[in-house]
């Protein structure tokens, strides 16, 4: 095994330190609430529209006061909000298309979800929580107690040095991660972000991984008491990816059904305001200026913004969306980023 496979086996406790992007990417992009980046995304186009408004020539006021300028952008806007309010709940409902079938589909959806339930009963020896983020933790606590049972069980072993020393920074990351992961799951709320946060947090596919390594290279030294400890902690880890994705895409449908909610709600001030402004104003009706700007400019501009609220909402989710989505690609064993992200 090279250096570089020994230095793996022990990785960094949550996603954002194994994948070494910084702090104000992952906020933005996953624990950010998402009004707050659909806020900040808006200030970025006001204050754009009003640089650009009075930087380039000719300038906005210049091009009001000589062409239809207000009329063109805002009647395209209304037809943009209009076709993409429709497109957005459009995906919602072929998203959500899948909680409704006929009664054999529906009794298969009861029976897969009775038989992991029963799986997970077997492997807590006691009824399996029902609140996501408590399943979640007690199969991150069982697999911390199977990963202790390992270390223990391996420290006896005085036959070779290098399955002691790999078993035991093995357990000391996956117990460092249980503990962080535990952490964040307590009080973690379903429809917020928290609970996926602590799943994506936890590697479990890396962790199968070096299971499978271990025992496929120290196997003829193995005792048939500490192959069954990897077994078991197998076992543990193996339970937890099923449990994600299936909370994973729950959380994915909750997340768009209230998007699709807070779309509409957005849609219809947002056509009222382009309306306003395609019917009511044009050169003449802001004549002064504020801060050295016309106002004409920063009434078009904070009128934009308006009308692109049910886009950047949209933009917002799906940054969180799509990064949660691809990092959660595989499951199982099949790690598709590098060892240490």
């Amino acid at each position: 095994m090279s250096d570089a496979d020994d230095k793996a086996i022990g990785t960094a406790n949550t996603m954002r330190e194994r994948a070494g992007e910084s702090r104000a990417k992952m906020w933005l992009l996953l624990d950010a609430d998402r009004f707050a980046v659909a806020a900040l995304l808006a200030l970025f186009v006001f204050v754009s529209f009003i640089v650009a408004s009075t930087v380039l020539r000719p300038s906005l006021q210049q091009e009001i006061q000589t062409t239809d300028t207000i009329e063109t952008i805002f009647s395209s806007m209304i037809g943009v909000v209009i076709t993409g309010t429709t497109l957005v709940v459009t995906i919602n409902q072929l998203v959500l298309s899948q909680e409704t079938g006929p009664l054999g589909d529906q009794r298969k959806r009861m029976s897969d979800a009775m038989d992991y339930r029963t799986y997970a009963a077997e492997l807590f020896e006691e009824a399996p929580p029902a609140h996501p983020s408590e399943l979640l933790q007690q199969l991150v606590r069982t697999s911390e107690q199977r990963a202790a049972a390992l270390g223990r069980i391996v420290a006896e072993n005085d036959d070779d040095d290098e399955l002691r020393r790999q078993v035991s920074e093995f357990v000391e990351s996956l117990q460092g991660n249980a503990e962080k992961v535990d952490d964040q799951l307590d009080d973690a709320e379903f429809g917020t972000f928290e609970v996926m946060t602590a799943a994506l947090n936890f590697n479990y596919s890396w962790k199968i991984y070096q299971i499978e390594r271990m025992t496929a290279e120290f196997g003829e030294s193995l005792s048939d008491d500490e192959d069954e400890a990897f077994a078991r902690l197998q076992t543990a880890l193996s339970m937890f990816g099923p449990a994600r994705e299936h909370i994973k895409t729950l959380y994915f449908q909750w997340a768009l059904v209230d998007l699709s909610q807070y779309i509409l709600y957005i849609a219809v001030p947002a056509i009222v305001v382009a309306g306003c402004m395609l019917t009511f104003v044009g050169a003449g009706t802001f004549p002064g200026t504020t801060f050295g700007i016309n106002d004409i400019v920063w009434v078009t501009s904070a009128a934009f913004t308006v009308t692109t609220l049910p886009f950047l909402l949209f933009t917002s989710y799906v940054f969180r969306i799509a990064t949660a989505a691809k990092r959660t690609l595989a499951i199982g064993p099949i790690v598709l980023r590098k060892p240490g992200e």
